[in-house]
């Protein structure tokens, strides 16, 4: 039989109405003949409240104790939708991901997955199991420990599965019914997108866009496994929701596919940093090795030997940014007059694979921008991305500006 691998995110399966729900689209699949491997999310909510759990009973946390408590929520969620199958009279089973097994790393709460031997699954299913029901989010160690994949890591296993057991498609069920060209809630003119490439997700994702999990993009483009995003919570038809697959699948597309923005950036400025060879590295290495994801940066002009240094990260990493860069300093690696942040900017991004084949998509983004009253404090390119960070306070109006400038709302 074909494989369908499905995928329910904690709000589809947030009580059991909404699992039974889950179970009748599980049903309609099998009844068009697939094998199905449904991956699940720990039930709304419920994974915050283990995690407050751990942290309230040891600040400083044992990671394999950690992984063991946060893992179990979606044990709980996989037993209660292969019960609720087992009532429907669909052979199903529920899986943990040590019994698959889901081997990975020993990054205990950050781990990544290494291999899925399909064996145990495929002899089930050979022996009648219509449904395998696996708990996202989780693996085995080396060292036979339970692991987690970090937060989102159930969109991650649901491509992992669908990569190993070479599935037809990989459906992704959450409470949007697709993905937008901007988020609608901040541009009613928001378009639903039939299709759109694994690269311009992947950009999306990354700048800011919640529907799909970078790393799960990632795993999706390096296997070619075609990725579905579709409501749990609205009826299906057969070219419901958005379907994430290779540019050569997609006929005519924008030269811009979707507008992205990211609340919480900060802009550090390194000022007056002695100029010379791998003074790059000096920054960054410290930064690097603190955690920092760094995204934008900018040097200026040299002047006397010394420079300022400019780069954008998280506002949730700049405490750490500042320490790193101190400590750094205090070493005597790097040398620099002072460190500014600023924590109040937000970025913007412009995202589309036909940026590779026309010009002009910079000009109209800055004149935009320009004629909003929308100062640019940074930007980077890419060959399908034009980001800025802006004043945080001019980021609804830059992303309904832009969304307008690139008629996001018209179809290609």
């Amino acid at each position: 039989m074909p494989v369908l691998v499905m995928k329910f995110g904690g709000t589809s399966v947030a009580n059991l109405d909404r699992i039974r729900r889950a179970a009748k689209r599980v049903g309609v699949e099998v009844a068009k003949g697939y094998d199905v491997i449904v991956i699940v999310s720990a039930m709304s909510g419920k994974t915050n409240e283990l995690v407050g759990w751990v942290n309230e009973t040891s600040p400083l946390y044992d990671a394999r104790e950690y992984d063991a408590v946060v893992s179990s929520g979606e044990n709980v969620t996989a037993g209660l939708m292969a019960l609720t199958l087992q009532e429907m009279d669909v052979p199903a089973r529920s899986w943990q991901g040590w019994q698959v097994p889901v081997k990975t790393t020993a990054a205990h709460s950050a781990a990544r997955i290494e291999e899925i031997p399909s064996e145990n699954i495929n002899a089930k299913f050979a022996q009648g199991m219509k449904v395998a029901v696996v708990a996202g989010f989780q693996g085995l160690s080396p060292e036979g420990r339970i692991t987690t994949l970090g937060r989102g890591g159930s969109d991650t296993t649901a491509v992992a599965f669908a990569a190993a057991f070479d599935a037809e498609r990989c459906d992704i069920y959450t409470d949007v019914d697709g993905v937008y060209t901007t988020d609608p809630r901040i541009a009613s003119k928001a378009r639903k997108l039939d299709k759109i490439a694994f690269e311009e997700m992947l950009e999306l994702a990354s700048l800011g866009a919640k529907v799909l999990q970078t790393r799960s993009v990632e795993l999706a483009m390096r296997y070619n496994v075609k990725l579905r995003v579709l409501s749990s919570f609205e009826e299906q038809s057969d070219d419901a929701g958005t379907l994430v697959c290779a540019e050569e699948e997609i006929m005519e597309s924008n030269v811009v596919s979707g507008i992205a923005y990211s609340r919480d950036e900060a802009k550090m400025t390194l000022i007056s940093v002695a100029d010379r060879p791998g003074i790059a590295a000096a920054i960054f290495g410290p930064l690097s090795e603190a955690g920092v994801n760094v995204d934008m940066i900018i040097q200026n002009i040299a002047e006397e030997g010394r420079t300022d240094m400019t780069f954008s990260c998280p506002t949730d990493q700049v405490a750490r940014a500042e320490k790193a860069l101190q400590d750094a300093q205090d070493r005597g690696e790097i040398n620099y007059h002072d460190l500014v942040a600023d924590t109040d900017v937000a970025k913007v991004s412009a995202v589309g694979i036909g940026m590779r084949s026309q010009s002009g998509v910079a000009a109209l983004m800055f004149k935009t921008l320009s004629n909003e009253g929308v100062n640019i404090k940074v930007i980077a390119t890419s060959e399908i991305k034009i980001s800025v960070l802006i004043d945080r306070k001019y980021m609804e109006l830059a992303v309904q500006a832009l969304h307008d400038a690139f008629e996001l709302h018209k179809a290609a």
